[in-house]
């Protein structure tokens, strides 16, 4: 079963990376690695869709928003390369769900631990803000990842977008009745339904909530360790 997965996961974010849905992303991403910014003027640019990452038997799925101009659309993966990334990965490795607390390239040997990232939309969007349209485009490709991670038990979701675009599925689905019965809070847990991962919402780790203090390093690590102790009790 685990060989199965690992092997439709690859062919999915091959099908990703491949992606052409959203024309005005296509264009802006590809533009993007065309001007650079200076101080990566010696990179080559990703330049397009940017694939999920992770363990496939993973039991902690993180669920973000989508890439950054700067950050997967130069690297090629997600969260590495920007200040989102920097604080999300060293988190991820103080509470045992990555190999090491940085992250520069989609090649620096990174692995994540029981956990996979992925996100609502592939491309990076201009001003950090998909369209509505553009989340639905995205969306079959998250549909089908949750079929084939077949061990999850705990979903994080970053950010309200993540949060309430999971629950659309559920619903969609239906699992759940009316998305109202979860309203979206850091550090929040909710049962969702019998058989579904338990759901944690989280600021996203953006650069915008750690300028403000809306979210520090301290409360994405108490997420990240309520993860990992839901994780410990649905084993016992």
């Amino acid at each position: 079963m685990h060989r199965l997965n690992f092997s439709a996961l690859h062919v999915l974010q091959d099908e990703v990376v491949q992606c052409r849905r959203c024309p005005r992303l296509n264009a802006y991403t590809a533009e993007i690695a065309r001007v650079k910014r200076r101080a990566y003027r010696d990179w080559e640019y990703w330049g397009k869709p940017v694939p999920s990452f992770g363990d496939p038997r993973a039991e902690l799925l993180i669920v973000g928003l989508a890439p950054g101009a700067h950050g997967s659309n130069r690297t090629g993966r997600m969260f590495t390369g920007d200040m989102s990334g920097n604080l999300l990965y060293r988190v991820l490795h103080n509470t045992g769900f990555a190999s090491q607390p940085e992250s520069f390239t989609r090649d620096d040997g990174l692995r994540l631990i029981n956990a996979y990232i992925t996100a609502i939309a592939r491309c990076a969007p201009p001003a950090n803000k998909p369209s509505r349209e553009e989340i639905v485009n995205c969306r079959p490709y998250l549909e089908r990842e949750l079929d084939l991670l077949r061990n999850t038990k705990v979903v994080v979701a970053l950010g309200r977008v993540a949060f309430d675009n999971y629950l659309g599925i559920l619903q969609s689905r239906g699992l759940v009745r009316s998305r109202a019965a979860f309203p979206f809070g850091h550090n929040r847990v909710f049962e969702t339904a019998p058989g579904q991962p338990v759901l944690i919402g989280s600021y996203h780790p953006s650069q915008q909530n750690t300028s403000t203090g809306r979210l520090t390093e301290e409360m994405l690590t108490a997420v990240f360790r309520r993860a990992r102790n839901l994780l410990s009790r649905a084993r016992q």
